[in-house]
Order: structure tokens, then C-alpha cells, then sequence
């Protein structure tokens, strides 16, 4: 009996010195947000009825949860800042409306800016013509997750990106929808971080901008319809998996651009109708396997400065041009791609045409010369120089020739 009486009068005292985190109710007839959020307790729960609200900016330093009932709109409109400046870590984000954040000429205003924060998620959010829409700085371990962000501005110089990250780690970034912004997602100096199965498009420069940014993971992103695809740029150890790259078309546009990036993979990933769907430059011991490219102008250009670099097991499919290539000197590896140009023949059956398979055409090296010549190029004169050049090699590189192109498309 005493045992018993003991233990319950321990159970009293342990729950009693345990303070229980809140719910903070608020709707139209409550305090505003930002009272509510300097009334609240680290740990409380603010619950926001569904409605219209309007902010001048709130500061959270202390850990919350927000939480959207319905999708209350909050209106930043008249905001000289951020809507929601976070300096506080374990602070979430779920199920608001935010818009309206101004354009600034001096600063990055967003509608959700962290800095200097860890573990915080931020998810099931509309950001809708907000300058930026979330914003890391310094922060780590963070989780943005089903967001849907909308920008209507039409100037480059007016608009900001959708999800901005600079001096960032560990960072998931998955199925979120980002259209309209400058770029949709940005990275710089981010470590360790994945991006998956989010999908950014038109968007007025890139879909996904990141520099200086090693060893993250991009996987089942989709690149639609943006000024161009996806920009890489002073970066190593990346992973791109599975993306697609689809119609970033225009006069300067690609689908994916790499500058300058080392010990890196690309794999299985499409690109269909882009202007250029790979640029390279300065690229090393990067692996391109598996890819498909289809109906592209360009499927690859390549820079003299790219070398050691493998493509393999790639299928190019109905491109103007498979390849073209500054120089002939860059030591790059062709092997048992499938070429939709592709003539040769298979006599033992292997599944490997006898004969190579160089990319770059004599026309194509002509085309990246004088850019008024592709005039000409569904003629018969470009066919015969094509069939010259094979014959009697000028310009072939030695280092872009496939010498067991496969016969069939690899899977």
C-alpha cells in the first residue's frame, strides 16, 4: 500500500513540474498575430482561424508553431521588412497564405526569413507575390516541404527567388511547386542538403540557380518552361538523378549548364526540347549516364576545358544536333550510347555497332562558327559534307567518338 501511495504522490510531483506547451486561439476578434506571438511561450501553438490579416512584419525568437486553418491570408502589404523574421530554432510553419511582400531596393525581404536557426520546417504554405518567398541564412537542418509559391513580376531586376538558401546545411527541400520568381530555387555555400520531386517553372531566369554548393542531392525535380533550366556553377560531389529538363527554349537558354564542377554524377535524367540541353564548361570526372535527350537543338556542348569526363549508355533521340565541341583535345570518354543518327551495323549481334560513331558533324562545327549557316540545314549540301567529313576526317575530335554505340535504346 505504501508502495503504491508512493509512487502516485511521485507520478503528482513529475507532471505537476512539467509545463504543458498552449494553444493560443486567433481569429478577427483576437489580438493581432504579432501580439499573440509576443504573448506566447516557446513551445505554444498559435492556431489562425481562417480569414484576411494584414502584418507590418512579426519577429519570432522563441520556439513555435504556426498553424493555418483553412489558408488565413496574411497581407504584407505594407511590411518595410520581412513578414516573418525567425532568429529562434524548432519554429514551424503550416497551412498559412502569406503575400504581398514589396519589392526592396536594399534588402532581401521574404515572407518567411530565417537566420541563424536550426530544425525548422516550414510546410503546406501558399507564398503568392511575395519578393522572396522562404529565405535561409545560416541555418541548418531545416525542412521546406509542400509549399506552393507564385510570383507575377516580369522583371529579373524586380523579383527575387522563390527559395533562397545561403550558408546552409542539411537542408530538405521536397514536393514543392515554384513558378514566376527570378529564380525558384537558389543556392549559395549550401552543404549536404537534398532536393526531391519539387517542381520549378516558369520562372524568369533559372528553375534552380546553386553555386558553391558541394555535395548535395537533386532527385525527380522537373525544369519546365524557365529562361533556363538549371545553372551549376564552382561546385563538387553533386548528384542529379532522375530530373527533367523541359522546353527552357530561347536564344541563350539550356536545360542544364555545368561551369566548373568536378567529381560529379548525372544520371537518368531527360531532357526534351531544349535550346541547349547540356552547356559545359570547365567540367571534370563527371559522369553522364543513363540520360536521355530528345528533340533538343543542342544536346551537348562542350567546352575545350572539360576532360575525363564519361558519357555512357545515354540515349540521344531526334536532336538537331547531338554534340558540338570547341576543341578536340579535351579527353572525354563516348561509350555504347544509343545515336538516333546512328547508320552502322552489327554484324556478330552483340548489341554494339561495328563501326564508331563520332557526334560532332562537320556541319555542326560550321554551325558554331557562323550561326547564319544552320540556313542551311536540312539541304543536300549539308548532307554532303556530313558524308565527306566521314570519309575523308578534317575536324572529327579524336576524344568524341563512341566506339560501340549500341544498336538499341539503353534502359
Amino acid at each position: 500500500m505504501f508502495s503504491k501511495l508512493f509512487i502516485a504522490l511521485m507520478l503528482l510531483v513529475l507532471f505537476s513540474s512539467n509545463s504543458i506547451a498552449g494553444i493560443i486561439k486567433i481569429d478577427k476578434d483576437s489580438p493581432s498575430i504579432a501580439k499573440a506571438v509576443a504573448l506566447a511561450k516557446a513551445g505554444d501553438t498559435l492556431l489562425i482561424a481562417k480569414g484576411n490579416y494584414t502584418s507590418s512584419g512579426i519577429k519570432i525568437d522563441k520556439r513555435l508553431s504556426i498553424i493555418g486553418v483553412d489558408y488565413p491570408e496574411i497581407d504584407a502589404s505594407s511590411c518595410k521588412g520581412n513578414l516573418f523574421s525567425i532568429t529562434a530554432s524548432g519554429v514551424e510553419f503550416n497551412g498559412l497564405l502569406l503575400k504581398n511582400v514589396p519589392y526592396n531596393h536594399t534588402s532581401d525581404n521574404a515572407a518567411i526569413k530565417f537566420i541563424k536557426s536550426t530544425d525548422c520546417i516550414v510546410k503546406n504554405n501558399k507564398i503568392n507575390n511575395c519578393f522572396f518567398g522562404i529565405y535561409l541564412a545560416n541555418t541548418n537542418n531545416c525542412i521546406i516541404s509542400g509549399n506552393k509559391l507564385s510570383s507575377t513580376g516580369k522583371r529579373e531586376s524586380i523579383n527575387g527567388n522563390g527559395i533562397h538558401l545561403w550558408h546552409c546545411n542539411n537542408i530538405h527541400i521536397r514536393n514543392n511547386k515554384v513558378q514566376g520568381h527570378r529564380d525558384g530555387i537558389y543556392f549559395e555555400f549550401v552543404r549536404g542538403s537534398r532536393i526531391e520531386g519539387n517542381e520549378s517553372m516558369h520562372n524568369i531566369r533559372y528553375g534552380l540557380h546553386f553555386m558553391f554548393s558541394d555535395s548535395c542531392h537533386y532527385i525527380n525535380n522537373s525544369f519546365i518552361e524557365n529562361g533556363a533550366g538549371v545553372a551549376v556553377m564552382y561546385t563538387r560531389y553533386i548528384d542529379m538523378t532522375g530530373n527533367k529538363f523541359v522546353h527552357n527554349w530561347g536564344t541563350a537558354s539550356f536545360g542544364l549548364l555545368l561551369k566548373d564542377i568536378k567529381d560529379s554524377r548525372i544520371e537518368r535524367n531527360t531532357f526534351t526540347k531544349n535550346t541547349i540541353a547540356v552547356f559545359s564548361e570547365g567540367i571534370n570526372r563527371v559522369k553522364l549516364e543513363h540520360n536521355t535527350f530528345e528533340k533538343n537543338g543542342w544536346a551537348l556542348k562542350i567546352l575545350a576545358n572539360c576532360t575525363d569526363n564519361t558519357f555512357i549508355k545515354n540515349n540521344f533521340i531526334g536532336n538537331t544536333f547531338d554534340a558540338a565541341a570547341t576543341s578536340g583535345y579535351g579527353k572525354n570518354i563516348f561509350l555504347g550510347n544509343y545515336w538516333s543518327r546512328y547508320k552502322g551495323y552489327d554484324i556478330n549481334k552483340d548489341g554494339a555497332g561495328d563501326i564508331p560513331y563520332c557526334p560532332v558533324t562537320l556541319f555542326s562545327f560550321l554551325a558554331e562558327k557562323f550561326q547564319y549557316s544552320v540556313l542551311l540545314l536540312h539541304s543536300l549540301f549539308v548532307e554532303a559534307l556530313d558524308i565527306a567529313e566521314q570519309i575523308f576526317p578534317s575536324v572529327t575530335p579524336k576524344y568524341y567518338i563512341d566506339t560501340a554505340p549500341s544498336m538499341r535504346m539503353n534502359k
